[in-house]
């Protein structure tokens, strides 16, 4: 992926999700209208981190190229240089994919 024009704020990461397998276990294609959203992706961008009470920095736990897992419902859809990507808080990631 080329670099990205956009940086990230305080503790928020930016996700190309990673597509779900287009057939199932049995054989069957799965049709674009039934597949649910892929529930984990690829870090492209990492904010610097967030403030603890005392105004310190608080560095992240993720970097450039960590596939992740995430909620469902995570995150906020935008599209940036024509890319669909998600915009979310680093605590809304359950883990990394190692």
């Amino acid at each position: 992926m080329a670099k990205l024009k956009f940086r990230p704020l305080h503790d928020r990461v930016v996700v190309k999700r990673i597509d779900a397998e287009e057939k199932s276990a049995g054989g069957i294609i799965i049709p674009d209208t039934v597949k649910e959203k892929p529930s984990q992706g690829e870090i492209v961008a990492v904010g610097p981190g967030g403030r603890d009470e005392t105004g310190k920095l608080v560095p992240m736990d993720l970097k450039n190229g960590d596939r992740v897992l995430f909620g469902k419902w995570s995150g906020t859809e935008v599209k940036l240089d024509g890319e669909d990507l998600l915009i979310m808080k680093e605590s809304d990631i359950m883990g990394v994919i190692a």
